[in-house]
């Protein structure tokens, strides 16, 4: 040990006693710098103008898509080629590399006495990091240090990995830019070795791990995992011992076959741990954030581990249909990331792709005219370098599976030992893939009796499978929307009771919205049957519907009040109420509370008041309210938009807060009956989902997410909170930017210029 020590001395001398080093040290100081500078005055600035910094700083500062450690890792390879070109070039190139072969040290020795010299070089580097961010811990509180030693291992590890294959490349050549370019060249092979085939499921597995492209990636984000924790140890042992082959080499002449069965043996070492190192059921975690946001929630969890048997997610993918690109076998190993927190918890979990082509679009049919699904398909395949035999017909895909009512787009169906089965979609949105929410419902729908919820029909009420504006396709029944019941659990149907038939007894939530037709006295009764049975209820009226809803609403004590609500403001029409949470529904949910915090508004576009008692069994509380003033509850059926002056009937009340939902809730049936009464249809309807009015902070969709979360007792949407990051201020005024700057991009690099001026005009002296 001593002689391999004696080895990096030496080689930090000589490194230090050059200018490269100092080179790269100063660049790497300004390029940290400058990214701390930026980061910290954009947190300043935010903080200055009075909006809530809601995010945690250490993640927006270290990680992301322009975040300090990630803009290091993706330049690290630019430096790293630089420092270890000399490491044996130089000595073969002077000559003295004869001295080191006569002395009595072992090639083993010289290598790592070498490699040592980097890794204490790349501490340099980390310590650059490790000072500026201890500055921003200072005047942050709670700054996250478990995310911060995280990142600054993978760094590390990286630039050991690169340090490794520089050593290596230096012990081919005497010449050390050739050296430099070839290790290079070997990173930038390493990088996008990951996407070389990827159409071959064999070689996909060994080219995927083979690459080093994102490797750091998860230890930046928090997360350090056994895979890539071995993975860098692994490469950096293989070059190393590929270093020490070389060099003995040169020392002791072996036959070709020899030398080749040597490499041929080392190699096969390294894809035999390789493959070992990550197998699902082998990996170890551990999470080093602060609040644990690179692991799944507990409630994600506890699904998990209540899942018996193996589950397998079997993904469709039509060559000729939507979003086929995210499926094609050159993008599985990317896609498989979706689920890997999942496979982290319940290791037999099995992914599976089939591929078929069935041409469903006309747009696709009127490009080909006149050709067959398999003539299209053979087109695609011939422009991708496909193989059409991969691709099921669509007479085979049909015998395998009905993926009519999913419209034949990408899709995954996940089933269980038992036979159980849930289908889950990508949306049409900018994330595309569903997040843990969407697959933990999908996941808890297999082993719990999904919430049905019926929407009734029959009397003008609203309708769960039209698109039209007053209607509630989008937040119910809109396959592709993230946030629509189907995705987040439920079950939804219509439910007709003009025929004359009862509410199933499987129907757990009744949605009753804005009723045009009074019920006759059969379905009076199915009804009364559903609400003694302690059935959950939504019920939503409308302005000049008081006399068809009232008789619903009034035995449970409550009354929608006559005329509707209306709400002069400057730029929008006069029965645009915006609504407030309560603090009794801050209360019920997180979610609420979230609203009241942020003073979030839920519009109603033509509402009526809510009157109520509490004589009726039911604890009545208020979940949203007008404004404490501006809001006046006119007797009149007349649309407010129409009135030329709001008091122009001289009754309304001035000041007053009108509540505009109530949530209900009593012990009847052996459970707890719940019921949401809104005083109007059109806040949840597809038109208001999707509107956007400048100047209003409307959260419409809490309103529907935070209902059903109540009324199904909380078993769906599934619970994905965090807690609130506790990062989230600058213990620093926006003007002390100027010192902060003047000592990150002046003060610190300069000290290390000095230090190099120093070093070599003592050099120079001796």
């Amino acid at each position: 040990m001593r002689k391999i020590l004696k080895i990096a001395g030496n080689e930090l001398k000589a490194l230090f006693y050059s200018p490269v080093a100092w080179f790269i040290l100063v660049i790497f100081v300004f390029q940290a710098g400058s990214s701390g500078v930026q980061w910290l005055q954009a947190f300043l600035r935010q903080q200055f103008l009075g909006d809530p910094i809601e995010y945690s700083i250490t993640t927006a500062l270290l990680t992301g898509m322009t975040g300090m450690f990630t803009a290091i890792q993706q330049n690290l390879y630019l430096y790293i080629p630089l420092l270890t070109m000399g490491l044996m070039s130089r000595e073969l190139g002077s000559g003295s590399v004869k001295l080191l072969y006569s002395s009595p040290v072992t090639a083993g020795q010289i290598v790592w006495g070498k490699f040592i010299s980097m890794m204490v070089y790349g501490l340099l580097l980390v310590g650059v990091l490790l000072v500026i961010n201890l500055f921003v811990a200072c005047i942050v509180p709670s700054y996250d240090f478990g995310l911060l030693f995280s990142g600054l291992l993978g760094l590390f590890l990286l630039m050991c990995a690169y340090a490794s294959i520089g050593l290596y490349m230096s012990c081919q050549t005497s010449y050390q830019v050739v050296a430099a370019m070839g290790t290079l060249a070997v990173l930038i092979v390493l990088n996008f070795i990951g996407e070389v085939g990827q159409s071959v499921e064999f070689v996909r597995e060994i080219t995927y791990w083979l690459s080093i492209k994102g490797r750091a990636t998860q230890f930046i984000n928090g997360l350090v995992c056994s895979e890539d924790l071995l993975y860098f140890v692994i490469v950096i042992a293989f070059f190393l011992t590929l270093s020490i082959m070389k060099i003995e080499g040169h020392r002791a002449k072996r036959s070709r076959w020899v030398s080749i069965g040597r490499y041929c043996a080392v190699v096969a070492v390294v894809v035999a741990a390789g493959y070992l190192t990550s197998r699902p059921g082998w990996l170890l975690y551990h999470d080093m954030t602060a609040d644990k946001t690179q692991t799944l929630t507990k409630g994600s969890q506890d699904i998990l581990a209540n899942m018996k048997g193996d589950l397998t997610i079997t993904t469709y993918v039509n060559l000729l249909g939507v979003n086929s690109t995210y499926g094609m076998p050159e993008r599985v190993k990317g896609d498989m990331e979706n689920f890997k927190q999942y496979i982290r918890f319940k290791s037999n979990i099995e992914l599976k792709y089939v591929y078929y082509y069935l041409l469903d679009n006309e747009n696709i049919r009127v490009r080909y005219p006149g050709l067959s699904d398999r003539e299209v398909a053979m087109k695609y395949t011939d422009i991708q370098k496909l193989n059409i035999d991969m691709f099921l017909s669509p007479e085979e895909i049909k015998k395998q599976i009905d993926l009519a009512p999913e419209g034949y787009r990408f899709v995954r169906q996940l089933t269980l030992d038992n036979g159980e089965k849930v289908f889950l979609r990508l949306f049409e949105d900018q994330l595309v893939f569903p997040r843990e929410a969407e697959i933990s419902a999908a996941m808890k729908r297999l082993i719990v009796k999904p919430p049905k919820v019926a929407f009734l029909t029959g009397h003008g009420e609203r309708d769960v499978n039209n698109v039209g504006d007053r209607d509630y396709f989008s937040f119910a029944n809109n396959k592709t929307f993230r946030y629509a019941l189907i995705n987040q659990g439920f079950d939804v149907i219509s439910l007709d009771l003009s025929r004359g038939g009862t509410i199933p007894v499987d129907v757990d939530i009744l949605v009753i919205a804005d009723m045009r037709i009074p019920f006759t006295e059969q379905e009076q009764q199915a009804f009364d049957q559903y609400i003694a049975r302690g059935g959950n209820l939504i019920i939503a009226g409308e302005p000049g519907r008081q006399a068809v809803m009232n008789p619903l609403v009034e035995p449970f004590g409550v009354r929608f009040m006559p005329g509707m609500l209306v709400q002069p403001t400057k730029d929008f029409n006069v029965d645009l109420i915006q609504c407030d949470v309560t603090k009794a529904a801050a209360e019920m949910t997180y979610a609420y509370e979230r609203l009241l915090k942020k003073k979030n508004k839920i519009t109603m576009p033509g509402a009526v008041g809510l009157d109520y008692t509490t004589d009726k069994g039911f604890r009545v509380q208020p979940i949203l309210t007008t404004a404490d003033s501006g809001c006046w509850n006119e007797p009149s059926v007349q649309r407010a938009s129409e009135l030329k002056d709001p008091l122009s009937l001289g009754t309304g009340i001035v000041g007053q807060a009108y509540p505009t939902a109530l949530a209900l809730d009593r012990q009847s049936g052996g459970k707890e009956q719940r019921i949401i009464i809104l005083g109007d249809a059109d806040c949840i309807s597809n038109a208001e989902l999707m509107m956007f009015r400048k100047g209003i902070d409307a959260s419409n969709y809490s309103l529907i997410t935070e209902s059903f979360r109540w009324l199904s007792g909380g078993e769906f949407p599934i619970n994905t909170r965090r807690p609130d990051p506790r990062d989230t201020s600058v213990s620093m005024e926006l003007p002390s930017m100027i010192w902060v700057r003047i000592g990150f991009l002046g003060v610190f690099p300069l000290c290390f210029i000095v230090c190099g001026i120093v070093v070599g005009y003592r050099r120079k002296k001796r």
